[in-house]
């Protein structure tokens, strides 16, 4: 009985340890924030982080193997995230895809490599103008895309296309960015997203969001 006991004992205490390690392991891979662009044949820590993401929901990744390695079952499970966000199923993890999973994984949107945009401001004035104002932590070309309508993104290899107008800025690299809008309805909801890309060809796009006019 003793003997029973004492393998009862060291039973549920692998149980809770092996609980405890993987809320641990959750919870890093939560805090971690994925800071390249992810495709098949891939592998490292960062795609470890992201399998233990998508593993976290069985729907989207039901086999929830954390290998490393970026294979087709992980490909799988990043179409089922695109389908369910809204994004073109292509299974690899481009600009847009990465933004949206660190968000989700509570880390920051942006990409390493890529312009870091912040401090991200609209003005409006009453004679149809917009001004839409960033910053970035390097040098790099801006362009609002906008539109009356919600805005559709593609996830491309290595970019990210947008539909709607476009206003861009000069053609010269900079950190701090304003695009004046013009010529726009009053009273009237505008959807918009920033796209930033540096001298390297690293692309940066915001999620959609909106501003109204006077």
């Amino acid at each position: 009985m003793k003997t029973n006991s004492i393998s009862q004992r060291t039973t549920i205490l692998s149980t809770l340890f092996g609980v405890a390690m993987i809320v641990a392991l959750s919870s890093y891979a939560y805090a971690d924030t994925l800071t390249r662009q992810l495709d098949v044949g891939m592998s490292g820590s960062d795609v470890s982080s992201l399998q233990t993401f998508l593993a976290a929901d069985s729907s989207l990744y039901p086999q929830g193997l954390v290998t490393g390695y970026f294979g087709s079952l992980t490909a799988s499970a990043v179409s089922r995230f695109q389908t369910r966000n809204g994004l073109p199923a292509v299974g690899r993890v481009g600009p847009l895809t990465l933004g949206l999973i660190n968000t989700q994984m509570g880390g920051t949107t942006n990409i390493t490599s890529a312009p870091i945009i912040s401090n991200a401001t609209v003005s409006t004035t009453g004679q149809g103008y917009a001004i839409i104002h960033w910053q970035t932590n390097k040098p790099a070309q801006g362009t609002v895309y906008y539109s009356t309508s919600p805005l559709v993104m593609t996830e491309n290899s290595n970019d990210v296309t947008v539909n709607g107008s476009a206003a861009s800025t000069d053609t010269s690299l900079k950190n701090v960015q304003d695009v004046t809008i013009s010529n726009l309805a009053s009273n009237t909801t505008y959807y918009y997203v920033i796209y930033t890309r540096d001298a390297n060809g690293n692309v940066q796009v915001t999620w959609p969001t909106s501003f109204k006019t006077q």
